[in-house]
């Protein structure tokens, strides 16, 4: 059953879109590069929490999205901003090879589509 919100707990949308609005397109994909990684890290068991949250399945498909993000932006964003992000992906990407019990083979890992072969 579900209630009813009443317009003071509704979200404002106006006031969402002139926030949005405001902020820098490399900060928007950088913000959602840095999401991707973190929820990649927290799937690859790479926490505190380790194995609990632990799913490869799952990472793979962040990884494999982080990859293609950072590959279709890579001339949007500056080099501050790609290389830091270039080092995580390739890190998470490092990662999953290690943690998988099925090594795939080199260029079929998760977003190596887009990176070329990584090697642990």
């Amino acid at each position: 059953m579900s209630e009813a919100t009443t317009p003071e707990e509704s979200p404002d949308f106006d006031a969402m879109t002139r926030d949005i609005a405001e902020v820098p397109a490399v900060e928007v994909i950088v913000t959602v590069a840095v999401n991707l990684m973190s929820a990649a890290a927290v799937k690859l068991g790479l926490t505190e929490d380790g194995d609990e949250h632990k799913d490869l399945d799952e990472a793979r498909k962040l990884v494999h999205a982080l990859a293609g993000l950072m590959d279709a932006s890579a001339t949007e964003i500056s080099s501050f901003h790609a290389a830091p992000l270039r080092d995580g992906l390739k890190s998470l990407q490092l990662a999953f090879r290690e943690a998988s019990v099925v090594a795939d083979e080199p260029g079929q890992g998760p977003g190596e589509k887009y990176t070329g072969p990584v090697y642990g």
